[in-house]
């Protein structure tokens, strides 16, 4: 999909949401500014998630949960983390495992810590307000 400006960015991860089942695990790639975090706004709105809960990227708490939708969101970002060591500590199973949807920005940086049936998303800035964001078959 090509994305001309956020309101894209954020339907997309609207129509995402709205779709979504628990244990779904969406492993978003991409540069900073890419719109990871706006896709994820959206995914919120999409699961009912109350606008009380503000979205913001989870880069130095590392989890977020948000609750009150239809499902419960998990917000992690694997941005800070530099080794394998700090994932285990993380307790990612209950997440992937879990009743809600779990959302990880980053998920490039250690793909080996994903279950076999998380998707993976692909952001790329194409332009100044233009994002290419693609589904993929296999980790970025």
């Amino acid at each position: 999909m090509i994305s001309k400006n956020e309101s894209d960015t954020r339907m997309l991860g609207q129509e995402c949401g709205k779709k979504c089942q628990a244990g779904e695990v969406i492993a978003l790639n991409g540069p900073l500014g890419a719109g990871k975090t706006l896709f994820v706004r959206g995914l919120a709105e999409g699961l009912g998630i109350p606008p009380s809960a503000p979205v913001n990227s989870p880069t130095f708490i590392l989890i977020q949960e948000y609750l009150g939708g239809r499902l419960p969101l998990y917000h992690i970002d694997f941005y800070r983390i530099e080794k394998n060591q700090e994932i285990a500590t993380l307790g990612l199973e209950d997440y992937f495992f879990g009743k809600g949807v779990t959302v990880v920005e980053w998920g490039e940086k250690f793909p080996a810590a994903f279950p076999a049936h998380a998707q993976w998303w692909k952001f790329e800035i194409t332009g100044e307000t233009e994002r290419k964001i693609k589904k993929m078959e296999k980790p970025c």
